[in-house]
Parts: structure tokens; C-alpha cells; sequence
């Protein structure tokens, strides 16, 4: 008996030791992923075809839970708030970069509470007029709004918004004074330039493609920092004022204190597939075209648009909707 329990000790620390690496194995059990916008959106489809993507991936389902209101806080607090084990990821948004100076009650903080994974993609902002406005592009309009201060008026989605801020940017690089005119969504927006009660709209190039093909709605300028290959015959703002742009981001965080291994694994496989040409061409056709950047990349991405916005939400006076 003795001689037996003398050979089975040695074995205790491997059997101990394997059981810790088959615990160790991520993921060996579903992954939410929190989208901050109800079912049926562009963001929710986004991150629909990213979950089934990383499901087939993983071999692990990926199930979506909507979590929208108060400008994505809401779906954030969720993410912040979850167990730091890689079993809750979330759809970070613009706002993400915004409402920390949007916002001064968060129920987290930004830059400590909540780990950035990647980049998934970028969705270009666009300047639309109606079509009967008399300019058809950035200088003919700025012109217009100096002969005629506070008679143009443009509208957003809202308050608070990548499409109000980067308007905003722009009235304060150039000194010209047109009126924000925010919404509650882009369809209403989209609907009150068209009807002529607003002659411009700030809208994302997705939204606006068709009104923009079937002549409802005739493009300025997007605010890409260049033109992107995906739309190259829209001219960019930056041509005609010099370091204007911006674009309206989505991306994927984690809680602070994610093991950084299953972080650097959920970032190298949204890369991954984000180079794969039938997911790149999905993305593309619902509007984001694809990024897959590192978490750090992500992290300046984050941070340096918390300190582009501040000085523009201030001034603006911004108000969350």
C-alpha cells in the first residue's frame, strides 16, 4: 500500500497541473458581446456578422444582447461592471471617446474601468445638402455662410454626436456661423433636409448613399482625413481646410483586468478577420470599412479623441440628448 501511494504522489502535481491548463483554456464557454443600439441598426448588424465571425472562430457561440440608451452608457456600465474574464466584450462606439467630456456624471471611468481590444472599423461622416442650396462644395458653402451669417442651419443626429462635433470643428477653423439643428436619429434628419425645412445634414456616407445616387440629397465634403479608397470620388474636407476630419468609429472593449493573453487573442483574431476578404467585403457593405488595430493602438486612438473633442464640446456647449 505504501509502495503504491509512493507512485501516485509524483503523479498529483501533473494531473493538478493539467487540470489548471484545461481551466486556463478561453473560451470554453459562450461570450457576450454588448451592443449599445437596439436590434435592426447599422452598429447592430455590425456586430452581429463580427459575433457569428469570432463564433466560427472560436467554436464558442457569441451572442449579441442590446443594450441601447443614454448615448451607449448604459451598454458601457455593463462592460465595466462584468467579471474581467473575457466573457464580456462590448461594441464601442464615437461616444466612447465623447462622453467623458460630453457627460460628467459617468458611472465609469473611461480610461481605467474599461480595456480597448480593437478597432474594427471606421464609417466615414458626410456633409449632404439639399439640392437646390447654391453650393456644391466646401469653398462655394463657406463663402455662402459669410455672405449670410446664421441663415444656413445644418442638421445631426444629435447633440453630442462624431457628426455634430466635427461640424462644429469646422465652424471653429473657419469662423462661419451655421446653425445646429440636432435630431433624434438620422432618418428624422435625413427627411427635413430632403423636404427643404434644413438645407445641409451631417449623416454617415452609409446612410446617404442611395439618397446621394437617386439625387434626393447632393454630397459636399466627407470628413475622412483623406479620401478613402472605398469612396474616392467625394472630396474631403482637409483639401479645402487643413486638419479637419473625423470619423465615426466602432470598436471592441473589455473590463479593466481582462488577462491580457485573451486580449491580445480577441484583438490578433478580429485582425485576422477583418484581412479575410468575404468579412472585409461584409463590413464594407454595411458601411465600416475595416481596421483591426492592436489594443494599444486603440488606446491612443481612445485617448487622443478625448482630448480632440474636449476644447470643440466645450465651446460648442454640447449637451447629452
Amino acid at each position: 500500500m505504501k509502495y503504491r501511494m509512493r507512485l501516485a504522489l509524483p503523479l498529483i502535481p501533473l494531473f493538478a497541473a493539467s487540470g489548471v491548463r484545461a481551466q486556463d483554456a478561453w473560451p470554453s464557454r459562450p461570450v457576450r458581446l454588448i451592443v449599445p443600439f437596439p436590434p435592426g441598426g447599422s452598429t447592430d448588424a455590425q456586430g452581429r456578422l463580427l459575433a457569428q465571425k469570432l463564433s466560427d472562430m472560436w467554436g464558442q457561440p457569441v451572442i449579441v444582447d442590446n443594450r441601447p440608451g443614454a448615448g451607449a452608457v448604459l451598454a458601457t456600465n455593463v462592460v465595466a461592471k462584468a467579471p474581467p474574464d473575457g466573457y464580456t466584450l462590448g461594441i464601442a462606439v464615437s461616444s466612447h471617446a465623447i462622453n467623458p467630456t460630453l457627460r460628467s456624471n459617468l458611472p465609469y471611468d473611461t480610461l481605467k474601468d474599461l480595456q480597448p481590444v480593437s478597432e474594427v472599423g471606421v464609417q466615414h461622416i458626410i456633409l449632404d445638402a439639399n439640392p437646390s442650396l447654391p453650393a456644391s462644395s466646401v469653398a462655394e458653402l463657406l463663402e455662402l455662410a459669410q455672405k449670410r451669417p446664421g441663415s444656413l442651419s445644418y442638421a445631426s443626429p444629435g447633440s453630442g454626436t462624431a457628426h455634430h462635433l466635427v461640424m462644429e470643428l469646422l465652424k471653429a477653423r473657419t469662423g462661419v456661423n451655421i446653425v445646429h439643428v440636432p435630431y433624434r436619429g438620422g432618418a428624422p434628419a435625413q427627411q427635413d433636409v430632403m423636404g427643404g425645412q434644413v438645407p445641409l445634414l451631417m449623416d454617415t456616407y452609409y446612410a446617404s448613399a442611395g439618397l446621394l445616387k437617386a439625387g434626393k440629397l447632393k454630397p459636399i465634403a466627407l470628413f475622412s482625413p483623406t479620401r478613402p479608397a472605398s469612396v474616392p470620388d467625394i472630396p474631403v474636407v482637409a483639401e479645402t481646410v487643413p486638419g479637419v476630419s473625423g470619423q465615426s468609429s466602432v470598436g471592441v472593449i473589455a473590463p479593466a483586468g481582462t488577462p491580457m493573453a485573451i486580449v491580445q487573442k480577441i484583438s490578433a483574431d478580429i485582425a485576422h478577420a477583418a484581412r479575410s476578404p468575404e468579412f472585409a467585403a461584409k463590413l464594407l457593405e454595411m458601411g465600416l470599412d475595416p481596421v483591426g488595430s492592436t489594443p494599444q493602438e486603440y488606446d491612443q486612438r481612445i485617448r487622443a479623441d478625448i482630448l480632440k473633442w474636449a476644447p470643440v464640446i466645450k465651446a460648442s456647449g454640447a449637451k447629452a440628448d
